[in-house]
């Protein structure tokens, strides 16, 4: 396991005080997201894996643990400092960031994703970063949330028709549609780019 600072949230950033606050005590989950499992049954090719808004989630682990190399990051160091311990002599980098500042490699993971985060331009970066044949996973609250919880912001919820319609033809819809948990009005979307053609 190795830690890269990229994009090092400022001490006193509120994000990382409000999730570092939750991350201190909260339970590491040593299984992965459903959105991961949903991700391997499409089919994954082999290379890196890139999870956005990691958190406590086991799907770095679980991906680390099949002998990929991972790349983890979250805006609370104290999840990134947990994970990391419970990734002890596997392939899993950890990277402390904003999400809006980061700048993935293009073209490089065979797989990209995140659950419960939304924003516009993070979402279009993480696609970037995706390599040919490779899979764009994404779950995260629809607008439906706020009539579930008013309190909700409507700008970490996904419009009508999002996120597919921010994609190109460069990628293949393998599944889009909306979940509903308790207390959870969800979306997912999984996306393979299709394959360079041959010059």
């Amino acid at each position: 396991m190795t830690c890269a600072p990229s994009h090092e949230p400022t001490e006193a950033h509120p994000d990382r005080l409000r999730w570092n606050a939750r991350h201190q005590s909260g339970a590491l989950n040593d299984a992965p997201q459903p959105l991961a499992r949903a991700a391997e049954a499409a089919g994954i090719p082999a290379g890196p894996v890139l999870e956005l808004a990691c958190g406590l989630s086991g799907t770095a682990l679980f991906f680390a643990r099949q002998g990929r190399q991972v790349t983890a990051v979250d805006i609370s160091d104290i999840a990134l400092q947990r994970l990391g311990a419970a990734a002890a002599g596997l392939a899993l980098e950890t990277v402390h960031a904003d999400l809006k500042g980061y700048r993935p490699s293009p073209g490089r993971y065979a797989l990209v994703l995140a659950s419960r985060y939304w924003d516009r331009e993070v979402f279009c970066r993480a696609a970037g970063a995706v390599a040919a044949g490779g899979l764009l996973a994404w779950e995260t609250f629809r607008l439906a949330q706020r009539e579930l919880r008013p309190s909700f912001r409507a700008a970490f919820c996904l419009a009508a028709g999002e996120p597919a319609s921010l994609l190109g033809e460069e990628f293949e819809l393998l599944e889009f549609g909306d979940l509903d948990l308790p207390g959870q009005a969800l979306r997912r979307l999984i996306a393979r780019r299709r394959p360079a053609e041959a010059g």
